[in-house]
């Protein structure tokens, strides 16, 4: 079975969340102070794990604010605090068919509630009771006389008072022990006992161990035996170690009772290397490291107890600078994950039934790649066999692959017409555009991060100025294409950067990614050492920074310059309506005083002295109307047929750069 929904009414800040749905794997982000932990601890007390054991306190649990008025509010009745809904696996449902027949068995969820007062949580499930005991007694070999006997019980109880009744009968009596078996002698309490066992118990982490880097050995043994070690808060550090040496397969016993060197040595040298490919499987921000275990006796000057017996000792060994450091003195962020997939891969080991994971703000420590790769471990080593709700405030938390699976935590106020404000209460949503900007910031971190890297799904990325620049090279190509001439290879993929300031920190910001990427950069003489910088760059390849003015016969040039000057003016004309005495032509393009040649600086010039209530100009409006209106493009003119030329001369080149043309 899975949870598919929940909702918390009455616990701390949750007044009542609303329900909502849960994916296998499920993603709770909101401010500080919102309720997140609430709705994990209130999920956590449904069915606690004996390792992580959690119980509602009415004194300390239910809202402040009404715990005065409790059995007012909830007329002498304990108040419900968590209400979940559960999706029976096929095989379940066939379970319950298989004991009460097919028509009994009315779907395939179940509800469980847990309120304050109870000790155990109350199932609702989808058994006709009347029609399970019909097929009960149907399967009893009852001849009519005997049926008749029986009736039609409505309930359990009114068919074991009967069955009591008729005890004489050898096919009675077996029926009544049959029911008689079931726990409470009910057909709805069978029910659950045939699913009990796959319902999960509920683990709650706030609290991350972090494994001590040395030990004394005789004394973890001790504590091991005598059974201290699991339950001493003081020991957790210890007792990570235990489970560290347990996670490669190399136990304690086995090296204290090794009496060779030899055997010793390949014990120890097994764990570090098992430990080492596990840790780097999901560490990728070092691979140069190794994790090594080593026993040594401990010497007179150590501190107590290390000072005697065997001391076990991690340590990790950097093969690149070729120097090691105990694993107590590596990063925090190293540290934290590393003793995470020990304890989980030991929660995992240990589980006897199902186990649902609820973490509370796991990889804090963690560098934004680290906790990708902590996400990673989620799905591929967790998610199979626990379902997890965990709570974040990081984008790179948020799987972004599937931001679906986040649900909002918000703590709201309601503010009446004199402005006072009374708190609603913590409520979890789906729809995310409900939601304050503030609530919504790692989703929209995560949302942003992926687009960016959407960019770069091609392996080949034209990097231009502006928007503008991409419409105006699109409907070139399209051109050239109608005409059976060289249009723009459909392996590029172009991508505004903002201008050439921009270009080499948004290259940057994608240089591992192991892409193609080349610039394609409007030029002016300022930016001679810019230029001159980016082909020096190792991020883009040889050859791979272009600026227009190497495609049009003057020094400084934008896309514009592209345009034969005539049918640049036809475009801005079309695009601004410009008609008349108002409308651009090469005379007055030529005539604009602007001290350079660029088109797109002289139209903005001429665009100066006209009346008010013409636009401005700007460089996205024509690129937009061009690809709007591309039979501008579709004559035989001489300025036409100039611009095609320009335009395929420069279309030629970027296609060089990534290797023969693909036609669509």
């Amino acid at each position: 079975m899975e949870l598919k929904s929940a909702r918390v009414q009455n616990f701390r800040s949750v007044e009542d969340s609303g329900e909502f749905t849960l994916e296998h794997l499920t993603c709770l982000v909101g401010k500080n102070e919102a309720g997140k932990t609430a709705i994990l601890q209130a999920l956590a007390g449904l069915n606690p794990h004996p390792a992580t054991p959690f119980r509602y306190e009415l004194e300390r649990d239910y809202p402040k604010r009404y715990l005065a008025r409790y059995a007012e509010r909830h007329e002498g009745r304990s108040a419900e605090v968590v209400s979940t809904v559960w999706q029976l696996a096929p095989n379940e449902v066939d379970k319950l068919r298989a004991e009460f027949g097919p028509d009994a068995i009315s779907g395939d969820t179940i509800t469980v509630a847990r309120t304050y007062d109870s000790d155990g949580a109350c199932w609702s499930l989808p058994i006709f009771e009347e029609k399970a005991l019909q097929h009960l007694i149907s399967l009893s070999g009852f001849s009519a006389a005997e049926r008749s006997q029986v009736g039609n019980p409505r309930t359990s109880r009114e068919l074991v008072s009967k069955l009591k009744e008729l005890t004489r009968n050898v096919k009675h009596q077996a029926l009544l022990n049959k029911v008689s078996a079931f726990p409470l002698q009910s057909c709805l309490s069978r029910a659950r006992q045939i699913l009990e066992p796959n319902f999960p118990q509920f683990m709650y982490f706030s609290n991350y161990d972090r494994m001590n880097a040395v030990v004394h050995l005789p004394s973890l043994k001790q504590h091991a035996d005598d059974g201290s070690l699991f339950e001493r808060e003081d020991l957790r550090g210890d007792r990570l170690f235990w489970e560290f040496l347990e996670y490669s397969s190399v136990t304690l016993s086995d090296i204290l009772s090794t009496t060779t060197f030899e055997s010793f040595n390949a014990k120890l040298q097994a764990a570090s290397n098992i430990l080492t490919e596990e840790i780097l499987e999901y560490w990728t921000q070092n691979q140069d490291i190794e994790i090594r275990v080593s026993v040594n006796e401990g010497l007179s000057d150590d501190p107590a107890p290390f000072n005697s017996g065997a001391v076990g000792r991690a340590r990790i060994y950097n093969m690149l600078h070729r120097a090691d450091t105990s694993f107590s003195e590596r990063s925090a962020g190293f540290t934290w994950f590393f003793s995470f997939l020990i304890k989980f891969d030991r929660v995992k080991k240990d589980a006897t039934g199902r186990v649902f994971l609820l973490l509370d703000e796991p990889g804090l420590t963690l560098h934004g790649l680290a906790q990708a790769d902590l996400l990673r471990y989620f799905t591929e080593k967790l998610a199979p066999h626990h379902q997890i709700v965990y709570s974040t405030h990081s984008p790179f938390m948020v799987p972004h692959d599937n931001i679906m699976a986040s649900r909002i935590v918000e703590d709201l106020v309601n503010v009446d017409g004199r402005g006072r404000r009374t708190p609603t209460g913590t409520t979890v949503r789906e729809d995310v555009l409900k939601a304050d900007k503030d609530s919504i910031f790692p989703l929209q971190g995560a949302l942003g991060y992926s687009l960016t890297q959407s960019l770069f799904v091609g392996k080949h990325t034209i990097l231009v100025e502006g928007p503008g620049d991409i419409l105006y090279l699109q409907a070139l190509s399209a051109e050239l294409t109608k005409r059976d001439r060289t249009g723009l290879d459909t392996k590029w993929v172009m991508c505004p950067a903002g201008g050439i300031d921009k270009i080499q920190s948004f290259v940057s910001l994608f240089a591992g990614n192991s892409l193609d990427v080349i610039a394609l950069s409007d030029y002016t003489k300022k930016d001679r050492n810019k230029l001159e910088a980016l082909r020096k760059s190792e991020i883009i390849k040889q050859g791979g920074v272009l600026s227009i003015a190497d495609f049009v016969d003057q020094e400084e040039a934008d896309i514009e310059d592209l345009f034969d000057p005539e049918l640049l003016c036809r475009i801005i004309n079309g695009a601004y309506g410009l008609v008349g005495a108002h409308a651009l032509d090469v005379t007055k393009l030529s005539e604009a005083d602007t001290g350079t040649e660029r088109l797109v600086k002289k139209a903005e010039a001429y665009f100066n002295i006209l009346p008010d209530e013409i636009p401005v100009f700007n460089h996205f409006t024509p690129a937009q109307w061009l690809l709007q209106n591309s039979e501008s493009l579709a004559g035989s003119d001489e300025a036409t047929n100039r611009t095609l030329d320009r335009a395929e001369n420069l279309i030629k080149t970027l296609n060089s750069l990534v290797g023969p043309v693909s036609r669509s």
